[in-house]
C-alpha cells in the first residue's frame, strides 16, 4: 500500500490571506486524519507565508497519526524540529522568491552542511527524509549522508505526464521513477514522491514498485472546496491503491 501523505499548507494560506483564525489547519488536519490520511505535512518556511510557529505542535499534540515536518535546513529550523519532535523531518530547498519548492536540494553539492544536521535529528529518533530530483546520483549521496528516505520531486514528472499524448509517452516517463524507487529501495531508503501530484496523475504510481509514500497537498486542498477534505482524501487515497484505478 502506499501512503498518502496530506500536506496542510494551503489551509494556512487561505487563513493567512485575510490575517484571521479560520480556517485552522489543526481541524483540517483531522478531517484528513477521518478521510484516511496516513501522515500530515506541514512545511514551516522562513518567511511564515502560511504554516505559522504556533501550529506545528499543536498539530503534533492534535492528530493521531505521524507528522512530517518540512523545513529547510537552517539551523534555525533544526532547533525547532529538536524542540517539538515530530515523527519526521523532510529537508527541502527554499527561495523566498519562489511560489512553491521548484526543485531537488542539492544534496552532492551541501554534504557537509547536511551530514551533521542529519545526525543530529536522527539522534533524537527523527526520521529524515531529503528532497531530491528522481537522480542517481542524489539517491546514492542520500544514502551517504545517512538519510532514512528520500521524496522525489514529482513536479517536472507531473508537467511531461500532462503533455504527453500516448500512454505509452507516459509509461515511459513512470519507468524513470520505477529505476528511481528500485535504486533507493536497494540502497535501504523508503521511497516517497511530492509535488504536483493530482487526481490526473497519482494514479500512476500504482506502476512504481517500490513506491511507499505520497505527500499531497495543494491537489487536495484544492477538491475539498467542493467536496469536503474528508471525501477529497479518501478518493486519493483509492487512486494511489485500489488496482481499479491503475492505468
Amino acid at each position: 500500500m502506499i501512503r498518502l501523505g496530506v500536506n496542510i499548507d494551503h489551509v494556512a494560506t487561505v487563513r493567512q490571506a485575510r490575517g484571521e483564525l479560520y480556517p485552522d489547519p489543526v481541524q483540517a488536519a483531522v478531517f484528513c486524519e477521518l478521510g484516511g490520511a496516513d501522515n500530515i505535512t506541514c512545511h514551516l518556511r522562513e518567511d511564515r507565508r502560511h504554516i505559522q510557529d504556533r501550529d506545528v505542535p499543536s498539530l503534533k499534540d492534535s492528530i493521531k497519526i505521524p507528522l512530517n515536518f518540512e523545513i529547510a535546513g537552517t539551523e534555525a529550523m533544526i532547533r525547532i524540529a529538536q524542540q517539538i519532535m515530530p515523527h519526521a523531518v523532510t529537508l527541502v530547498p527554499e527561495k523566498r522568491e519562489e511560489r512553491t519548492t521548484e526543485g531537488g536540494l542539492d544534496v552532492a553539492g551541501q554534504m557537509r552542511d547536511l551530514k551533521p544536521k542529519i545526525a543530529r535529528l536522527k539522534d533524537c529518533g527523527i526520521l529524515v527524509s531529503l528532497f531530491i530530483e528522481p537522480e542517481d546520483h542524489a539517491i546514492e549521496v542520500s544514502a551517504e549522508l545517512g538519510a532514512d528516505a528520500v521524496e522525489f520531486h514529482t513536479g517536472s514528472w507531473c508537467h511531461q505526464m500532462a503533455a504527453c499524448r500516448r500512454t505509452r509517452e507516459q509509461v515511459a516517463l513512470t519507468a524513470k521513477l520505477n529505476h528511481a524507487s528500485a535504486l533507493a529501495h536497494r540502497m535501504g531508503l523508503q521511497a516517497h514522491f511530492g509535488h504536483g501530484l493530482n487526481y490526473t496523475n497519482a494514479m500512476w504510481l500504482q506502476h512504481v514498485e517500490h513506491a511507499e509514500e505520497a505527500n499531497i497537498g495543494h491537489a487536495i486542498v484544492a477538491r475539498a472546496l467542493f467536496t469536503g477534505l474528508k471525501e477529497a482524501v479518501q478518493t486519493m487515497k483509492e487512486l494511489l491503491n485500489d488496482p481499479r484505478h491503475r492505468p
